[in-house]
This record gives structure tokens, sequence and C-alpha cells, in this order.
């Protein structure tokens, strides 16, 4: 979201989990895309030529933009590309969001970036227990935040104590198909680090909303992976969605002036059946290396010749494999 050439904004985000929020113990959450004004270039003869070089446009973009979200009031906001290395919007964000109620979080990307993420949560849903931030520390210089809060009373629909899990992040840009196996990892990274806050911490397995923009359609592997772990996309299930509709809705006009639907709110039912994370990890990794080895058109038999190389015998060294997954673009050897 966010990459418009004329300022719209989409409503993936505001009917990811409840349409009219009009029930107390109901709340609402948006991801969005804000296209960090560093990025969004002006001129297609000068690419050097940046919104962040004219105040008045990108004071204009981010004033509209924090007017739809307190328009919108949704309970959660999750915000990608925000512009953290500029303190005048930083403190605008502040001001604003925290007038109207909410407590915001901003993690900048490793690096200098010089973009990052904000995550702000109201005061009258959530009450803050834990904010966590995850480096990924890959070439991609990408961040994830981890918020573990509690609905405040008037929220819940009995007296038991209710906790979430919310994360915000965006993944690795797919520039080619040697990036699919690291933005499956940095799914892993994060799933992992969540998996493992819950054990640290002795909880119980909580609900959990994984927000923001992960540059990948509903087709690709990333898609894939975090449903076969037993998310569900919000979105298409508050619109009853089927893999077959992936046409119906688009989040954002991406750098290349292609249009798609790659943010995503997920959920985590804590009740529901739930495979275990490295037995769904193998599972991906063997389905990229399956497509990857389908697209070079090769049969079972060329596929072992294949990933054999030059290895006398009836085995496939780790030396051999990895230059083989080199060669079809699963990844990069160092």
């Amino acid at each position: 979201m966010g990459r418009n050439k004329n300022w719209r904004v989409s409503r993936i985000g505001s009917y990811a989990i409840a349409s009219s929020i009009k029930d107390a113990t109901c709340f609402s959450c948006t991801t969005f895309n804000i296209l960090a004004p560093i990025y969004k270039r002006l001129s297609h003869k000068d690419p050097s030529y940046r919104e962040s070089d004219v105040k008045e446009f990108w004071l204009k973009r981010n004033k509209k933009i924090l007017d739809w979200l307190l328009w919108e009031r949704s309970s959660i906001i999750c915000l990608q590309e925000f512009w953290v290395g500029n303190e005048e919007l930083v403190s605008i964000y502040d001001k604003r969001l925290g007038d109207a109620g909410y407590n915001c979080f901003k993690l900048a990307r490793t690096n200098n970036r010089g973009d990052g993420l904000l995550t702000a949560l109201h005061k009258d849903y959530f009450r803050i227990i834990s904010h966590k931030e995850l480096l990924f520390n890959d070439f991609g210089d990408r961040v994830a935040q981890l918020l573990h809060v509690e609905l405040i009373s008037q929220c819940r629909n009995n007296n038991v104590r209710q906790e979430i899990l919310i994360v915000n992040t965006h993944l690795l840009f797919p520039h080619d198909s040697s990036l699919c196996l690291e933005r499956l990892r940095q799914v892993y990274k994060i799933l992992h680090y969540v998996e493992s806050y819950q054990k640290d911490n002795k909880l119980n397995p909580l609900p959990i909303l994984l927000c923001g923009d992960w540059n990948g359609s509903k087709s690709g592997h990333v898609y894939k992976f975090i449903r076969s772990l037993g998310f569900i996309s919000s979105y298409d299930a508050a619109h009853l969605y089927t893999d077959a509709d992936a046409h119906k809705w688009v989040s954002h006009r991406n750098h290349r002036g292609n249009i798609c639907g790659v943010d995503f709110i997920w959920l985590l039912n804590p009740n529901g059946y739930r495979k275990l994370l490295k037995t769904t990890w193998g599972e991906a990794l063997s389905g990229l290396l399956k497509y990857q080895l389908k697209r070079a058109l090769l049969t079972e038999d060329d596929a072992f010749a294949f990933l054999k190389g030059d290895c006398q015998g009836k085995c496939i060294t780790y030396v051999g494999f990895c230059r083989a997954l080199q060669q079809v673009g699963t990844f990069q050897l160092a």
C-alpha cells in the first residue's frame, strides 16, 4: 500500500479483523506501506529526484495519511517504510497519534537505510506487556517488531486474561529467484523468534497477528509457508476469498509499476492444529527446490544427475548440492 502515483488509500487493513467496530470486545487492525519519501521518485528522467527533496510534497502526503488513519481509528496500526530518519516527520506522527490515544513504537532498518517500521496501539484496547526488536542482519537490512499485549478488561468477552502477540515487518523484495530462499529465511527468523519468546517466558500458546508488507503474492512460497503453519489471511477470511480470487484485490503498486496484492494480516488461532516450525520449514525448502528444478525442465533422473554433479558413484555431496542450487537460482554461494 502507499505506492500509487495519485495518492489513494486501499482499505485492505481496515476490514481485516472486524468490519464495523461497534462491539467493545472487538478490535481492528490496519497494515500500510506508506512509501518513504526517500524512495518515492518524482521524475522518470532523473531517478535521483525524490519526494524527500521537496518538503511541501512529503508533508502534504503524510498529513493525508495521518488524516485517514485517525479517521479509520484502528486499534492496531502497522506502518512500513516509515521515514524514521526525518525528525520532523517522526514528531508529527508521534504528536498526532499520541494525542489520539496511541502508544507508538518505531524501529529503523539496519545500516542507516532511512526508513523502518512504526506500530501504534490504542490505549483503549491494549496494555503493553513487552516490546521486542528483531534485526535480521541480512543484506536487505530488514527488521521486525514483536509486541506482547493484553486486552484491557472492557475489551474482553469474559473475565479471563487475554493476551496477543503482534508482529510488524517488511520483507525483502524478490528482485530475482535467488532471493526466494532468503525471503523464506526471514519469515523463519520471525516465527522462530516468536516461538522462542513464548517458551522463554513460559507462555501458553497465544493468538499471533502477523502484519506487514510481505512483498509476495498468494502464489508465492512465503504465502504458502505461512499458511502451512496454520495462519489464515484475515482479509480472505473476512471476504470469503479463496486462492482463485487472488486477482480480486490489490494492496499497492510496487516500484516497478505493477499492481499487486502483497500486504497481509495473518492470524493464528492457538487452539487449532499446527505443524512444528522445523517440519514446515523443511517442507518449504523441499517445495522451493522442486519448483526450481521443474523450472529447469528436469526429470527425476536428470535432477539426481544434476544435483550429483561431478561426484562419482550414487551419492550427492554437500558442495555439489550447493553448486547445483546456485545454478538453478535457489540461493547464492558466499
